[in-house]
């Protein structure tokens, strides 16, 4: 029996901070892409559509669901986000 419990609400805005550092670059490379797209009268849809998924990471319904770390780490988005903080 363990005697250490986790804190799921502090977890979970842990989780939510280390979304928002992982989506910072890719939302900045996708600022780019976007600008490059409208300098050529490209189609920004999907773009916009990829920021839209950043944005949306950390809202995600499954973070507040989660009743264990380990549903929380299994949360982690990998096609938007990238590779989880959490494997080692």
């Amino acid at each position: 029996m363990s005697i250490i419990k986790t804190d799921m609400p502090k977890a979970k805005e842990i989780h939510k901070t280390k979304i928002r550092a992982a989506r910072k670059s890719k939302l900045a490379e996708l600022d780019i892409e976007f600008q490059k797209a409208i300098e050529t009268s490209s189609d920004t849809a999907a773009i916009v559509s990829k920021k839209q998924a950043l944005r949306d990471a950390p809202a995600d319904a499954a973070i507040d669901q989660a009743t264990s770390t380990d549903a929380l780490k299994a949360q982690w988005n990998s096609g938007i986000l990238g590779d989880s903080p959490y494997t080692s």
